[in-house]
């Protein structure tokens, strides 16, 4: 089943993919060959990001693939130390050359970094950037509810989408309700916990259930629950079982055992408010 056929609506007019292929860490060798493998599986959505080091392999994959760009929804992401006014926008244009592309479907800041206090300038020009049709949708990721809230305040623009650690330990319930109520998709990154949950009993009680690996489970609530997500692998053979969960079903009951796992310190990455890697 084409992705492209499973997608979700943007505040502004456009869709997204609801599952893609995160590309975090693929690096080196694998990389090309891993990209391949999941366009070929039938994942749209690629998600790089210029601090990944991989937009050029991500570029390489897409133009081997002969898949058209029309059909394609490539998103990628400006680092922290090209926040302000004219940084973004020449970091726009090296990502694009070394993805090989005339535009982005979705470009995000990666890191509101607020010591440095320079996100709400660095949306300004994504807006621009936008409007200049060089990235056709804009969002931010790790963005918690002040920031989202300035941003509004300020500029009258919300992103399309914030991109934030989401999976059944750290579940961000207020956060994804301020998405909800402001028409902002909220869509996961470690979606799998990094690994943490693969042997959490109720994880392995219901993949036992339904003849599904812990990982189609946990994409599975993802789906369910509205999240946009986007699973990474090296691995061929996961990274098609990540692809194939459109006919698994979780019912209220397993949805509500999934609920159940949230934890106060379920969060495995960085805290946006102290991140500063620059």
């Amino acid at each position: 089943m084409s992705t492209k056929k499973v997608s979700l609506a943007f505040h502004d007019g456009r869709r997204i993919p609801q599952l893609g292929f995160g590309t975090w860490q693929l690096t080196g060798e694998v990389a090309v060959p891993a990209l391949l493998t999941a366009l070929e599986t039938g994942y749209r959505l690629i998600d790089t990001a210029a601090s990944y080091g991989n937009e050029a392999d991500v570029g390489t994959a897409v133009a081997r693939s002969g898949i058209p760009r029309e059909d394609l929804f490539i998103t990628t992401k400006v680092w922290n130390n090209q926040h302000g006014h004219d940084a973004p926008k020449a970091a726009l244009a090296e990502s694009l050359e070394r993805l090989q592309l005339d535009f982005v479907d979705l470009y995000l800041i990666h890191w509101p970094v607020p010591k440095e206090n320079r996100y709400l300038e660095t949306w300004q020009a994504l807006i621009q950037l936008r409007d200049e049709g060089l990235a056709k949708s804009i969002g931010v990721c790790n963005f918690e509810l002040d920031h989202l809230q300035e941003l509004l305040d300020q500029t009258g623009v919300l992103p399309v989408v914030n991109q934030i650690e989401l999976h059944p330990h750290f579940q961000q319930h207020a956060l994804r309700e301020f998405h909800a109520s402001h028409d902002i998709l909220t869509q996961a990154w470690s979606p799998l916990g990094r690994g943490t949950l693969f042997q959490e009993p109720v994880i392995l009680d219901l993949a036992h259930q339904l003849q599904a690996t812990p990982a189609q489970v946990i994409l599975a609530w993802h789906l369910r629950s509205g999240h946009l997500v986007i699973p990474k692998s090296a691995n061929a053979q996961r990274i098609r079982e990540n692809f194939n969960i459109w006919n698994l079903h979780l019912d209220d009951a397993a949805m509500a055992r999934i609920a159940s796992l949230d934890k106060p310190d379920g969060r495995t990455g960085p805290d946006p408010v102290r991140f500063h890697l620059m």
